[in-house]
C-alpha cells in the first residue's frame, strides 16, 4: 500500500527512458522487487516507491503532488507545460538534475524531394506531430502560419499518406526518417531526461533522502561520462599531455624513483577519448597508456 511516509518517484512504465532509468537506479545501489505487471514497485533498502506510468503523466503527477519526484524527458515536460499554460493552469516545478541520458531532438522533417528549402517553405503547410504545443510555439516565434495536425503515433507516415506536408517528431539517429524518405529540416528542441520535483516542502527525512539520491545520481552520471586514464610520461610533458585530454581533472603525478624525470600519471577525463587523442599524447611523450571505465564517482 502507498504511504506518504515513503518517497514517491514517477518513472516511465516502458520504453527507452525506462531502461536507462532502471540502469541508473541499479548503479546507485537501489534494490527493487518488480513483477511483470506491477505499477507500484517498492525499494527493498530505502523508503522509496516507484510509480510506473505513461511518460506524459509524469509532469502532472509531480506538479499535482501525487509524487515527490519524477524522471522525464524535457520534450514531454515542455509539451505539458505549454498545454497547461494555454488553459491558464499552474505548472510549478523545480528541475533538480539534468541526467545527460535519453538525449534526442524534436525536429521538423520534410520529404527528401524538398530538401534544401528554407524555413519559409513551412508557410501555409500542414505539419503532423505528437507535440502540437511545442510546434505551435516554435511557429509563432518564427512568424510562420502553418496547420498543425496532432497525431498520437506513426507521425513519419503522414507525408506519404498525403495527410501532411512535413512532420515534427523526435529524432535520435535519423534512421526512421531515412527509411520514410524524409530529411531533417530544423531543430525545434534539444532534449534529455531530467529529475523534477514539486515546489513544496517535504518532511526532513524525505529531503535528506532526495539529497542522498541526487549525490548518487550525479556520481553515476559523471562516472558514465568519464574515463580513468593512466600513462607514463616525462615530467616536462605532463602539462602538454593533460591539455590534450578532454575535460581532464588535475592529474595525480607519481615520479619514478630512479631519477629519470619520468612519472606515472593518473587522471579522470571526459569519455570522448578517441584513438586520435591517444596517438597525439603518445607523440608528445606518453607511453603505457591505459583507458579504463569508471563504475561510480563521488566528489
Amino acid at each position: 500500500m502507498l504511504t506518504k511516509k515513503r518517497l514517491r518517484i514517477a518513472v516511465q512504465k516502458k520504453g527507452r527512458l525506462k531502461a536507462v532509468t532502471d540502469n541508473l537506479f541499479t548503479h546507485c545501489g537501489l534494490q527493487f522487487s518488480q513483477t511483470k505487471n506491477s505499477l507500484v514497485v517498492r525499494c527493498k533498502n530505502f523508503p522509496i516507491d516507484l510509480l510506473l506510468v505513461r511518460d506524459d503523466d509524469i509532469p502532472v503527477m509531480v506538479i499535482d503532488q501525487a509524487c515527490d519526484l519524477g524522471i522525464v524527458g524535457e520534450n514531454v515536460l515542455l509539451e505539458k507545460k505549454l498545454a497547461r499554460q494555454a488553459h491558464n493552469k499552474s505548472f510549478a516545478y523545480q528541475t533538480l538534475l539534468a541526467c545527460e541520458f535519453a538525449r534526442c531532438r524534436l525536429a521538423i522533417a520534410m520529404p527528401a524531394l524538398n530538401a534544401g528549402s528554407d524555413i519559409e517553405w513551412l508557410q501555409a503547410r500542414t505539419i503532423a506531430t505528437s507535440y502540437p504545443n511545442i510546434l505551435q510555439d516554435y511557429l509563432a516565434k518564427n512568424n510562420l502560419d502553418a496547420k498543425v495536425v496532432d497525431i498520437a503515433g506513426s507521425v513519419e507516415l503522414m507525408p506519404s499518406l498525403g495527410m501532411a506536408d512535413a512532420i515534427c517528431d523526435l529524432v535520435s539517429t535519423g534512421k526512421t526518417l531515412e527509411e520514410n524518405n524524409l530529411v531533417e529540416f530544423a531543430t525545434v528542441l534539444q532534449s534529455q531526461a531530467v529529475v523534477i520535483r514539486a515546489q513544496t516542502q517535504l518532511s526532513s527525512s524525505k529531503e535528506e533522502l532526495i539529497a542522498l539520491l541526487l549525490r548518487r545520481f550525479r556520481g553515476v552520471i559523471k562516472a558514465q561520462s568519464s574515463k580513468y586514464i593512466m600513462f607514463h610520461a616525462p615530467l616536462s610533458s605532463v602539462d602538454d599531455i593533460t591539455a590534450l585530454l578532454p575535460g581532464a581533472e588535475t592529474p595525480t603525478i607519481m615520479p619514478f624513483g630512479d631519477g629519470s624525470r619520468k612519472a606515472v600519471v593518473h587522471l579522470v577525463a571526459a569519455e570522448t577519448v578517441f584513438w586520435d587523442t591517444l596517438e597525439a599524447i603518445k607523440n608528445i611523450g606518453a607511453s603505457s597508456i591505459l583507458v579504463l571505465p569508471i563504475e561510480k564517482m563521488m566528489s
